[in-house]
């Protein structure tokens, strides 16, 4: 089955090839131009188009490039070029065209429409400003503007506030067809992660859950009373990164900071059964980090947590600047917690001990204010969330495209992640943000929400090992949060496979082929598996 971007590409083009088209004004067939968002097309739009066409002979739809798009801080939620899709495929539009630009004013003057038409809100309560300027651009060659019917007025944005819409599949699609890559491409991606050798250096935190029952309140103070049922431990921070990569196939060698305490020897043995080499640098004077959650009937009550967050002093510094330069490998990744390894202080000593012509891999995932992503540059990847890069710029206002490419040009990076939780990532690659391919965006393919916990650390590892073997940014993208929806649908953190992640591969292109026998087929599979 043809996607939608297939079937209708012969109508999308770049402003250059519609200038030889089109050729120069005055032309014997008449053109009008449209321009717009088109993030949901609505009857509005549709009344807009055919009146349009019924002026000109050919039709010119434009839409603003992602990068513009300023109308919420998630916007669009259909990307360029599927939106471009769905305009082309409606008969009345003879082309299409993404406008790299904030405004449409260069696009006019390049094209020379013969009529730029406008929404009739534009002129109800008197023109405004800018579109003044887009008249004063077409009277100077000899085009016109005019303005459709507005007896039918719809707001894309009030449509999406009510439900956005849910199209991830055919995001997806559209993403895979427009760089050319398969299903198949993703698989051998995940078969070639076999054997690479990774080097994770970060802090360990051993992550507890205390399971109660609800008792009830006291009476005489605000105090709430719980029933303990049991109590477990998981590895979390940089060793279930280590984990995570073990998982998928990697020589994982993991250099943590641990006190000399019985945790200590817990995650030494958890770690030996993964088959994960661990070079444990002991601080007699911490204790290894332990964040214990007290839950109740699954909502966590209260977290206690047993940390000392200070900077390791010169001779541990040594120790671990030494681990780093020595241990062979074929990517690094620097897993930042904030819990003493990491600072001001040790991050350049530590930078400059990487091996050369290593894979250079950040992240920091800060629960704390001290953190930032920023101090990590020149870095391969980085992967923060929205929260960790607005703080690194203190922004808290700009939307996350251009979040993303302040972040990108301030860390100085080559590949940038950014994790936005329940709505998937955006990848950032490249120096030239304006580019209409500057950006990617996967949503999020949780099928089963049971636990986000951890999803970050799924995608981290592998993205780094799709991007340590050279595959694309896109490819690297898709994976990760491939990975990152399996993660969600366990209970706990706990690594995911690279059998998980082909199930989960595989479960997305069924959806995307649209059968329904199959897709039930494999959710059982899936749920089985877990």
């Amino acid at each position: 089955m043809r996607t939608l971007l297939e079937t209708y590409q012969h109508k999308i083009k770049t402003r250059e090839e519609l200038r030889e088209i089109l050729k120069t004004f005055p032309r014997k067939k008449k053109v009008v131009m449209c321009h717009g968002v088109f993030d949901v097309v609505h009857p509005g739009h549709v009344r807009h188009l055919l009146y349009a066409k019924s002026k000109a002979d050919i039709l010119v739809a434009s839409i603003t490039a992602d990068r513009h798009i300023t109308k919420g801080k998630h916007r669009p939620h259909v990307p360029q070029n599927l939106r471009a899709a769905n305009l082309a495929a409606f008969e009345i539009v003879d082309y299409v065209v993404i406008d790299k630009n904030a405004t449409p004013l260069e696009l006019i003057s390049i094209l020379e429409p013969d009529f730029f038409a406008k929404g009739y809100e534009y002129v109800s309560s008197g023109m405004p400003a800018k579109t003044e300027e887009e008249e004063r651009l077409l009277t100077s060659y000899g085009g016109k503007i005019l303005f459709t019917p507005g007896d039918i007025v719809y707001s894309s944005s009030q449509l999406i506030n009510i439900s956005p819409p849910s199209i991830r599949y055919e995001k997806l699609a559209t993403l895979m067809e427009s760089v050319k890559i398969t299903f198949e491409d993703l698989y051998l991606v995940l078969e070639r992660m076999q054997g690479l050798t990774v080097h994770v250096v970060g802090d360990t935190i051993i992550d507890g859950f205390t399971q109660t029952t609800m008792i009830g309140g006291q009476t005489k103070t605000p105090t709430i009373s719980v029933l303990y049922e049991s109590q477990r431990n998981y590895v979390g921070g940089a060793a279930i990164v280590a984990q995570h990569l073990r998982a998928a196939g990697a020589r994982v060698s993991l250099t943590t900071l641990l006190g000399n305490d019985p945790l200590k020897n817990f995650v030494l043995g958890q770690l030996k059964d993964w088959g994960i080499e661990v070079h444990a640098i002991i601080d007699e004077n911490r204790p290894t980090t332990h964040k214990n959650a007290i839950v109740a009937q699954g909502q966590r009550l209260l977290k206690i947590d047993t940390l000392d967050n200070s900077s390791i002093d010169d001779d541990l510094l040594e120790q671990f600047t030494q681990m780093v330069e020595k241990t062979p490998c074929d990517a690094i990744i620097f897993s930042d917690f904030r819990h003493g390894i990491f600072n001001r202080r040790t991050i350049p000593a530590l930078v400059s001990a990487i091996p050369k012509h290593c894979f250079k891999v950040a992240d920091s995932q800060v629960a704390s204010r001290w953190g930032n992503i920023t101090e990590f540059k020149e870095f391969d990847l980085i992967t923060p969330n929205e929260r960790e890069a607005r703080f690194a710029l203190a922004d808290q206002d700009s939307g996350i495209r251009p979040l993303a490419s302040n972040l990108y040009d301030a860390a100085q990076c080559k590949t940038l992640i950014l994790k936005l939780g329940e709505k998937g990532i955006i990848t950032c690659y490249g120096n030239d943000h304006e580019a209409l391919d500057s950006f990617i965006v996967v949503d999020s393919f949780v099928h089963h929400l049971k636990d986000p916990l951890g999803a970050g650390d799924a995608l981290l590892a592998y993205a780094t090992l799709s991007l340590a073997l050279k595959a694309s940014p896109v490819v690297a993208s898709i994976l990760g949060a491939m990975a990152a929806a399996c993660e969600c649908e366990y209970d706990a953190n706990v690594p995911v496979a690279k059998a998980d992640v082909y199930r989960k591969v595989k479960l997305v292109k069924q959806h995307m082929m649209y059968s329904e026998e199959l897709q039930q087929q494999d959710v059982k599979e899936v749920v089985e598996a877990q």
